[in-house]
C-alpha cells in the first residue's frame, strides 16, 4: 500500500533495505519464487484461498485452500497466515454477506476455526484472525468486530489461531483502543494500523497512535506491526512517521 509507484519487487526491495518487513496479500497472483529471492523477510500473507467459516461446504473450501497456503508460506519463511470471517471480492466486499450472525454460526465458526488450528499445530504455523469494519470498508462480513475475533480466538485456545487485531478497522467498529489491546494480551499475533478516517500513516488521522504504541508495549507484546495504509503523500514520510509512532521509549530505571 506504499511505494506504489515502484514495481512489486522493487517495491519489496526497498522496504527491506529500510529494515521493515513485508505483508503480501492474495498469494496465488504473485510469483512466490521471485519474491523470496528479494531476501525480505515476510511477516504475514493470505492464508485461504476461498471459504467460509460457517457453511459446511464454505468451511472444507476454507481449509482446503489453508493448506495450500500452508505449502506456499514454506518458501517465504512460513510467515502467519491470516483469515477473515468469509471469502472477500477485489473490492474488499464479502463474497457471501451475512446480514445477521445467529448462534448456529457462532458455533460452526469455532467448530471450523478448531480444524484451522489443528492443521496450524501438524504444521507448526500460526494462523490469525483479522477484525474487519462494516461501517465503512466491509459490509455483511460475519463475525468482523475485534470483539468477535478475540471471542473466537479465545474460544479455540490454540497458539496456532491469534488475532490479528486491526487497529483502524476498530477504531471504526468500536474505539477504545487502549482498553482493546489491554483486552486482547497474549490473544495478539499481529497488529496492523492506519489512521482515521482516510486510512493513511499515523499521524494523519484523530488516534493517537505513540499512546497505543506504549499500552500496546505495556502488556508485554513483542510481535508485528503492520502498516496497511496508504501513504497521505510520501511514501518515505509515510514509513518514517509509522516508525516514529511506535518508536517506544525504553523505559527508565528509578
Amino acid at each position: 500500500m506504499v511505494l506504489l509507484d515502484l514495481p512489486l519487487l522493487e517495491r519489496v526491495r526497498t522496504l527491506h533495505e529500510q529494515g521493515f518487513a513485508v505483508e503480501v496479500w492474495d498469494w496465488t497472483r504473485k510469483d512466490l519464487t521471485a519474491l523470496a529471492a528479494t531476501g525480505a523477510t515476510f511477516t504475514s500473507m493470505t492464508g485461504y484461498v476461498d471459504g467460509e467459516l460457517v457453511d459446511p461446504d464454505g468451511a472444507d473450501r476454507l481449509l482446503a485452500g489453508a493448506a495450500r497456503s500452508i505449502e506456499a508460506a514454506a518458501g517465504l519463511g512460513s510467515p502467519n497466515l491470516n483469515l477473515h470471517g468469509t471469502g472477500l471480492d477485489e473490492r474488499g466486499l464479502p463474497v457471501r454477506p451475512v446480514e445477521l450472525v445467529t448462534g448456529p454460526m457462532w458455533i460452526a465458526a469455532a467448530r471450523t476455526l478448531e480444524r484451522v488450528a489443528e492443521l496450524g499445530r501438524r504444521h507448526d504455523v500460526v494462523f490469525t484472525l483479522e477484525n474487519l469494519n462494516t461501517a465503512v470498508d466491509h459490509p455483511g462480513t460475519p463475525f468482523a468486530s475485534a470483539a468477535d475475533t478475540r471471542a473466537l480466538v479465545a474460544a479455540v485456545d490454540s497458539p496456532h489461531l491469534r488475532m490479528n487485531l486491526d487497529l483502524y478497522h476498530a477504531q471504526i467498529g468500536e474505539g477504545n483502543l487502549i482498553e482493546l489491546v489491554r483486552g486482547s494480551a497474549g490473544l495478539i499475533g499481529e497488529v496492523q494500523v492506519a489512521d482515521v478516517p482516510g486510512r493513511c500513516e499515523p499521524g494523519t488521522g484523530e488516534i493517537a497512535y505513540p499512546a497505543v504504541a506504549a499500552a500496546l508495549a505495556a502488556t508485554g507484546y513483542r510481535g508485528t506491526v503492520g502498516l496497511e495504509a496508504w501513504a497521505q503523500g510520501d511514501s518515505h514520510l509515510a514509513l518514517q512517521r509509522f516508525r516514529e509512532a511506535f518508536t517506544v521509549p525504553a523505559p527508565t530505571a528509578s
